[in-house]
């Protein structure tokens, strides 16, 4: 276990987490997005993605709660989705 002075973060492993990632919304966006963080969640579901337009319709903002394992996990994930192309925002 992890001495609170080691800590990098204030989570606590595994623990359900929700990102929420946005850019416009095209065609193949929230596939691109839930292929995404498959490969650094595989065993997140993807029927747990919630999916909200922009009042305007366009922008897409998807939420995908997944069961974190790590903060390397989640830093991978976080690098990943705001390197791609069609993503605007992590959160």
């Amino acid at each position: 276990m992890n001495k609170p002075e080691d800590r990098t973060t204030l989570l606590e492993f595994p623990c359900e987490f929700p990102i929420k990632i946005m850019g416009a919304r095209v065609e193949g966006f929230a596939q691109a997005v839930i292929a995404v963080v498959l490969e650094h969640a595989p065993d997140f579901d993807p029927a747990r993605t919630e999916m909200r337009p922009s009042s305007k319709g366009n922008y897409l903002a998807i939420t995908c709660t997944l069961n974190a394992t790590s903060k390397a996990q989640l830093d991978g994930l976080y690098m990943a989705l705001t390197a791609h192309p069609m993503v605007k925002v992590v959160l």
